[in-house]
């Protein structure tokens, strides 16, 4: 399902959509599944990482490093290498550990993790308060709309 999901946000991304639907959907939105929201959050962060487009230039094609690990045999002991490994995305809850790694710390899938977060965040979320301006601008539109309603009704 997750690569489902990445595909059908990924592909019309690339063709240029500014708006990917179905976050947290499932059975073509008859069921809505709030640890599959969370998950598609993931994949989302992913195609927008994705979306970003790669740099190139002469840092990132890294030709002097590539002459380097020539004549040294590997790019792990290079310092660009070390400065550079954390330009992929940083998935939260797809585990890319080895087996082992995964096993030992108790095995659980990205649906396991994603519930988990899930749970936190209905927990303990506190959303930020939107501005008064916000708010009195909210008020002006129901307002209106109950005037204009209310204008038809009669």
């Amino acid at each position: 399902m997750g690569h489902e999901k990445t595909l059908t946000g990924l592909i019309p991304a690339l063709a240029g959509a500014n708006l990917i639907y179905g976050p947290g959907m499932l059975e073509s939105g008859i069921t809505f599944d709030y640890a599959q929201l969370v998950l598609d959050s993931e994949f989302i962060r992913m195609i927008k990482h994705v979306m970003n487009g790669l740099v190139v230039d002469d840092e990132s094609l890294a030709v002097e490093v590539i002459r380097a690990a020539a004549v040294s045999g590997d790019f792990i002991s290079q310092r660009h290498t070390l400065e550079h490994m954390d330009n992929h995305s940083r998935p939260q809850l797809i585990d890319r550990s080895r087996m082992q790694k995964w096993e030992a710390s108790g095995a659980k899938d990205s649906y396991q993790r994603a519930l988990e977060k899930t749970r936190y965040i209905l927990q303990n979320h506190q959303p930020e308060p939107l501005p008064e301006k916000v708010l009195v601008e909210m008020r002006s539109i129901i307002t209106e709309t109950q005037n204009e309603l209310d204008e038809a009704a009669d």
